[in-house]
C-alpha cells in the first residue's frame, strides 16, 4: 500500500462518533476517527515499511500518526527524526504513546528521554518521561541506570505538583513503572508515591480519572507481577 491507499482506508474507517470521543480527549481536527482496533489490521498489511510510516507521520491526521507508531523502528531513526518526531506530536495519544513507543526502539532513547523531560514544550516533556517510563518496562534491571532513576523520582517528589497538566501525568506514570517494572526499586517508588499522594490532571471533557500510585503499584505486587517486563512498549 501506497500513502494514498493508507489515507483512503483510514478515511473509509473513520466515523463521526469517534471523531468526536477523540475531541473530548483533546485531539486536534485533523483526524478521520478511526479506532485503534481498526488502526492494527491495517499495521499488519504496512509493516516494516519505514519510508510509508514517516510518510504517515508527517501527514499531521491523528490517525495517521497513531498508525505510523504502530509501523515505524525507531532503531532505523535519527536522533533527528526522533526529535522532529517529538516536536511535531499533535495530542497526547501521540507524543505519550506513538513517539515513546518508535523512541524506546532507539540507542537514543535514554538520551532523548532525559533531554525532552526538561523541555518548556510540553508535549515534548511528556515524550520525555513516556520514553523513560517504557525503557523501565522493556530493559533488563541491570541495562537501568537505577541511581539515575533513584533521582528522578526525588525530582518527581519535588516537581509534580507545579508541572504543566500532561507532564503531571507522565510523571506520575513514571513513578507507577518504576514500581512496577523495576523490582530493586519497588520500595523507592512506593515511598515516592506515597509522599506524592493524589494527582490532579485536567482530563478534557471526560470522566478519565489519574490513576492512584500508591494503589497501582500495591495491586500489581499483589498479583505477583512487580518486575515483570514487557516484550514491546506498544499495546
Amino acid at each position: 500500500m501506497n500513502l494514498s491507499e493508507v489515507m483512503t482506508e483510514l478515511k473509509k474507517k473513520g466515523s463521526p462518533q469517534t471523531v468526536k470521543i477523540f475531541s473530548r480527549h483533546g485531539a486536534p481536527e485533523n483526524l478521520f476517527g478511526v479506532k485503534v482496533a481498526d488502526l492494527k489490521p491495517i499495521a499488519k498489511k504496512i509493516k516494516g515499511d519505514q519510508k510509508l510510516a514517516c510518510e504517515l507521520y508527517a501527514t499531521g491526521n491523528s490517525d495517521a500518526m497513531y498508525l505510523a507508531g504502530l509501523v515505524a523502528d525507531g532503531s532505523l531513526m535519527t536522533k533527528r527524526d526522533l526529535n522532529a518526531w517529538a516536536r511535531d506530536a499533535s495530542w497526547y495519544m501521540i507524543s505519550e504513546y506513538t513517539v515513546p513507543w518508535v523512541t524506546s526502539d532507539s540507542e537514543h532513547a535514554e538520551e532523548l528521554a532525559l533531554k525532552w523531560m526538561v523541555a518548556k514544550k510540553e508535549k515534548v516533556a511528556t515524550s520525555g518521561w513516556a520514553t523513560y517510563s517504557s525503557l523501565l518496562g522493556l530493559r533488563d534491571d541491570k541495562q537501568l541506570n537505577q541511581v539515575e532513576i533513584k533521582k528522578l523520582l526525588k525530582q518527581v517528589e519535588k516537581e509534580i505538583h507545579q508541572a504543566p497538566n500532561r507532564v503531571r501525568y507522565t510523571m506520575n506514570g513514571f513513578v507507577i513503572s518504576v514500581g512496577t517494572y523495576v523490582k530493586p526499586l519497588l520500595k523507592q517508588a512506593q515511598a515516592a508515591a506515597k509522599k506524592i499522594g493524589k494527582v490532579d490532571v485536567q482530563m478534557g471533557e471526560t470522566s478519565c480519572k489519574v490513576p492512584l500510585a500508591t494503589d497501582y503499584i500495591a495491586k500489581v505486587e499483589k498479583m505477583g507481577r512487580i518486575g515483570k517486563k514487557r516484550k514491546s512498549a506498544r499495546c
